[in-house]
This record gives C-alpha cells, structure tokens and sequence, in this order.
C-alpha cells in the first residue's frame, strides 16, 4: 500500500480506519501490525499527529539480524561464506547478461587509490542487475564491518585482473581472481 500510494519517508499514512477498510482487515488486527512496524523501526506515531513513515535505515535490519538470528558464531562465521557467495554469483550474472560498456566506468573508479572493497564489489553487484540480491549483499555487508571480521583490502591492480577477466567473458579466471583477491583457497 505503501509503494501503492507513493508514500515516502515522512508522509503521513492512512488512519487505522481507513487501512482496516483498505485492507478489509479489523482495526485489532491493523492496530497489531502497525505496533510491530514501529518495533522494527519503520514507523512512528507522534501523538495528535498520527503514524508517519520512518528513514528506514538497512542498519536497522542488521541489528534485527543479530538480535534474533545471528546469535551463534557458526551463524556469524556463515556471514562471510554467504556475502562471498553472492558477488561470485554476481560475477556469473554480469557475465551473462554482459555490460561490458560499464566496465570501464568501473575501471576507471578501481583506479583511484582512495576506492575501498566495499564500494567496488557495490559497483559490480549493480552490473549483476538483481535489486534483491543487491539488498542482501548490503544488509551481510553491514553486518559484516559491525562484527569483528578482519578487514579486507585489495590493491588496484587485483581489481583491474578481476575486471580484465570479467572483460574477456572468462568465467573461469574471473572465479579464479576473485579467489586472489579475496586471499581464498582454491577449491
């Protein structure tokens, strides 16, 4: 209903009236779902005012993570595997569907010395053009950098052999320098 209406950040949304008729739903159940909303921070009801939607933050959502699910270290270990997993799969999918004409703009940025991992592997999962798979790769990011995970750096002459391999449409060596640069065994 959100995306629906077009509301963003600070707008104001329906009364809970007007969402049990729009949602055909009771006002007990409404009331429940909006208390829940404002749990997880997406929401916020300023009194006399009404329920305005919140700056939704993916921190948030890593906190949540970490609260509930990410409790055992074998789970905050899988985060790594996990975010290391994407951009590999992120590799396949910029090969596959080939924007070859935004590799240089990429080239040119993995040049600069002050770009850092993060914002380079965030440029190449853009070239995979999957929203979702951006998403998560953010949220196991953050989640990543607020746990006490070594920090990872990579020289620009590593990132330019993974974009010369993505750039030939060599699947293999691209797997393959992304393993050099991410210091990972071959297996």
């Amino acid at each position: 209903m959100i995306a629906a209406d077009g509301l963003k950040t600070g707008d104001k949304i329906p009364s809970e009236r007007e969402l049990s008729e729009r949602l055909i739903v009771g006002r007990s159940s409404v009331r429940e779902a909006l208390r829940a909303l404002e749990l997880l921070g997406l929401i916020e009801t300023r009194r006399g005012e009404g329920t305005f939607i919140r700056d939704f933050q993916g921190n948030q959502l890593v906190q949540l993570l970490s609260t509930f699910i990410l409790q055992d270290e074998k789970a905050r270990r899988d985060v790594k595997e996990t975010k290391y997993c994407i951009e590999m799969d992120c590799l396949r999918l910029i090969l596959q569907k080939a924007p070859r004409p935004y590799l240089e703009q990429i080239y040119k940025m993995a040049e600069k010395a002050e770009m850092n991992d993060d914002e380079f592997f965030h440029h190449l999962i853009q070239l995979a053009d999957n929203h979702l798979i951006l998403r998560i790769w953010v949220i196991l990011k953050d989640y990543y950098h607020s746990q006490d995970f070594e920090k990872e750096i990579a020289r620009p002459e590593e990132y330019r052999a993974l974009l010369d391999a993505i750039a030939a449409g060599n699947e293999e060596m691209a797997i393959e320098k992304y393993k050099e640069l991410r210091k990972m065994s071959k297996s």
